[in-house]
């Protein structure tokens, strides 16, 4: 299982459309708020990564929608790192209603490690080493790939 953390959002009026249900696009922030709160709780919030002149630019996005989030659902974000490169880094989400349980979207971020010119860092440290860490006991299950 690759590790994770949740973070809770409640869906508000102005993410929905004429519908009540969440607009698509809101599930990339909600991605957003999963990733940051997960380096936050593992100990090196973002903002310490652009201090340090790291940066993660997104490369590529995928989200497939399951059932629809509606105004005011609680939902669940999950977020973890099923894969880690030298250059990129890729986080997986799970949007799921608190309420039911239900699964309301999954998807994955593929980010580059870079410097603030846009030029691509090879495993930057100390961060590449913290990423290892966490990914570490997942890879000995056969889940995570490094390197």
């Amino acid at each position: 299982m690759v590790p994770e953390h949740v973070t809770t959002v409640r869906v508000r009026y102005a993410e929905t459309d004429a519908m009540g249900v969440a607009y698509h696009s809101n599930y990339l922030v909600w991605f957003e708020l999963g990733r940051t709160e997960f380096c936050r709780a593992e100990g090196f919030p973002y903002r310490e990564w652009e201090e340090a002149g790291v940066f993660l630019p997104v490369v590529e996005a995928r989200c497939r929608y399951k059932h629809p989030a509606r105004y005011d659902d609680l939902l669940e974000i999950h977020a973890g790192i099923p894969d880690l490169k030298p250059y990129t880094l890729t986080f997986s989400y799970r949007v799921v209603r608190k309420e039911d349980g239900r699964l309301v979207a999954e998807g994955k971020t593929k980010h580059g490690f870079c410097n603030a010119d846009g030029k691509l860092l090879k495993a930057p440290e100390p961060f590449y080493g913290w990423l290892e860490k966490i990914v570490k006991k997942s890879h000995e299950e056969g889940v995570v790939q490094v390197g």
